[in-house]
């Protein structure tokens, strides 16, 4: 078993590495002499974008604990204080990386396959999990870990698009003639303005889970502080929940800024940064009762399962392989990308025996309905 110190101990070297999306080298080779030299995996690698990937064990089920292993830009400063650890991933996501990095390492081996993936780019464009979708690698369950809350189940995340909108006027002028030439800016908040709209009047609904989300998140345009601006380019955030699809959205964006264009006579392209689509698992499924089941045994608690309004890794794998999926983890989801970002240590601390727990569950429930089928499927 492993102690808790131990356990506190990895977690705060993980943290002290300074890991922002696509600089993850140093903690997956962190990761991957822990499980060659003193966690008991038995294969272990690094895969071509850096993902680190351990197993152990033989046969069914083959069971994944995936966990992001980038966070956020920002440091902060890693100390322990009245019972939190803080760092930047303390919450998003190292907690529930390393909880489930130590629950793996204690699966027995006779009980089935354990597949860890510690994975790159989570707070980019999900480059590590897309890698790990397109290896095919063969699964009959996987958990994600990510700040739920010791107590909560996340069933569901919201879908995303991120668009890169440019207006190009095609023209400028000396800022002290600006009746020359139209300003990129000024007539791109008029296709802002038409896209928010337009969201807002078909993705409003009772409740936020349910609803469309569209922010503003980076604007550049002009060249000097006294000419006028002949492009502007904005990003623009869009959450899409389980009731449509991202493709449903991007149709609705694609004719508002064609017809914005068309009304200005200017000129206005746009290129897709991020599509991924809303994803919920299923509720009764083997995974969520043998994690219930987990927490039930440490915490003595029924879950809560919880509907974010986020995205998340579980969203690509999820809507791929045709396999329970979940995610689960330690930590506050209000204190992730905060500047104290912090994780209570004791709930840390007992996620690594929920996870512990909902392996063993998972393992006996898969075995339990194998044979009730009674044909060598899996129960849903």
């Amino acid at each position: 078993m492993v102690s808790p110190s131990y356990a506190v101990e990895l977690l705060q070297k993980a943290l002290e590495l300074y890991t922002p999306s696509r600089s993850e080298a140093a903690l997956a080779n962190m990761i991957k002499d822990k499980c060659t030299n003193e966690l008991g995996f038995e294969q272990v690698s690094i895969d071509s974008v850096g993902n680190v990937i351990a197993s152990k064990g033989t046969g069914e089920p083959r069971i994944l604990l995936c966990g992001h292993m980038d966070t956020v830009p920002g440091q902060v400063p890693v100390r322990i204080e009245d019972g939190y650890l803080y760092g930047r991933g303390a919450s998003d996501a190292k907690a529930p990386l390393i909880a489930m990095l130590l629950a793996a390492s204690q699966f027995p081996k006779q009980s089935g396959t354990v597949i860890f993936a510690g994975v790159v780019d989570e707070e980019g464009n999900a480059t590590g999990v897309k890698n790990l979708v397109k290896s095919k690698i063969g699964l009959d369950y996987a958990m994600f870990g990510e700040p739920s809350g010791i107590d909560n189940i996340t069933i569901a995340y919201k879908g995303r698009l991120a668009i890169r909108l440019t207006c190009d006027v095609g023209d400028s002028a000396h800022a002290s003639a600006p009746w020359l030439a139209r300003n990129s800016i000024e007539e791109m908040h008029d296709f802002w303005r038409a896209i928010k709209a337009e969201i807002e009047k078909v993705g409003t609904a009772d409740t936020k889970a349910n609803s469309i989300s569209c922010t503003l998140t980076e604007i550049s345009g002009g060249s000097s502080h006294n000419v006028t601006p002949q492009k502007c380019k904005i990003t623009i955030d869009m959450r899409i929940p389980t009731i449509t699809t991202c493709q449903n959205v991007l149709d609705t964006v694609d004719n508002v800024i064609t017809r914005v264009a068309k009304e200005k006579g200017v000129k206005a392209t746009y290129r897709i940064e991020d599509r991924t689509d809303p994803f919920e698992a299923d509720h009764s499924s083997a995974l969520v009762r043998a994690l219930s089941l987990g927490i039930l045994d440490v915490r003595k608690k029924r879950p809560v399962l919880l509907r974010k309004t986020g995205t998340g890794d579980m969203n690509v794998l999820g809507n791929t392989f045709k396999i329970p999926v979940v995610t689960y983890g330690p930590g506050d989801p209000h204190a992730s990308h905060t500047a104290d970002e912090r994780v209570n240590v004791e709930e840390y601390v007992n996620s690594i025996e929920v996870f512990s727990r909902a392996l063993f569950h998972m393992s006996r429930i898969h075995h339990i309905r194998k044979q009730q089928n009674g044909d060598g499927k899996k129960g849903k």
